[in-house]
């Protein structure tokens, strides 16, 4: 049985732990429950203090991709009836991107389907970004699937802040998610937008089969990445998705 009170010192020191020690903390027995959450609290806490921030996401192009994605209702094996459009308008981006600052948003994310982005689709979106920083002081980021290090470059020069691409799950684990790209083709993106300059976000989903194993390994991805933002997301099944 793990000590958390030591281990939430360990941490707010700075300290890494282990994967055995990650691994004891997803099996903290059920009488601990209370003990653990109020460890979690006390490290955000230290991080956070009381802050909360706000992130509108637009789904600027929504269907019609070809990667199959088990998780994803707008996969190519997916039967979910979904809304399908292709990508939107530079002032329809513009529109949204209104809304959320108006919403008191810090930041707004432009969030598109499909394997990688066309260089139309690059350019249509750093068109509408350009416009967005001229306007609104509000951070812009983007999700657009794999990128290129020249397609990061130009997001990062047309005003883009921050790059969202998930790991989703451990290496181990991502081909019983998706088989048309790797584990290794998501860390090249992040790579890719690291040297351009941008802010990564990436995370994972919790609740696609996978073993708590498979959540630590993915945790200890991350801290490899050191991302400045880490979404955990609770996989909602929709109907006609894997």
């Amino acid at each position: 049985m793990i000590n958390l009170d030591l281990t939430t010192n360990r941490i707010l020191q700075d300290e890494e732990l282990s994967k055995e020690e990650g691994l004891a903390l997803l099996q903290t027995p059920d009488e601990q429950l209370l003990q653990l959450v109020n460890a979690a609290y006390q490290i955000r806490y230290r991080y956070f203090g009381k802050k909360v921030t706000l992130q509108m996401l637009f789904n600027a192009k929504s269907g019609a991709c070809q990667e199959d994605c088990h998780y994803c209702s707008q996969s190519s094996i997916s039967t979910a009836s979904i809304k399908r459009y292709a990508l939107v308008s530079p002032d329809q981006m513009l529109k949204a991107a209104r809304q959320a600052t108006d919403a008191k948003a810090q930041r707004y994310c432009v969030v598109i389907s499909g394997r990688s982005p066309l260089e139309r689709e690059i350019s249509a979106i750093s068109s509408a970004v350009r416009q967005i920083k001229k306007e609104l002081p509000i951070q812009v980021c983007c999700s657009l699937g794999l990128l290129t290090e020249p397609q990061a470059k130009q997001l990062k020069e047309a005003g883009v802040d921050r790059i969202n691409h998930n790991l989703n799950t451990s290496e181990t684990y991502h081909s019983m998610i998706c088989t048309t790209h790797t584990f290794q083709d998501r860390m090249l993106t992040l790579k890719n937008a690291r040297t351009a300059g941008l802010e990564l976000c990436s995370g994972g989903i919790i609740g696609m089969g996978e073993s708590d194993e498979d959540l630590v390994d993915l945790a200890l991805a991350l801290r490899d990445v050191n991302p400045d933002s880490i979404p955990l997301n609770m996989l909602h099944p929709v109907p006609g998705t894997p």
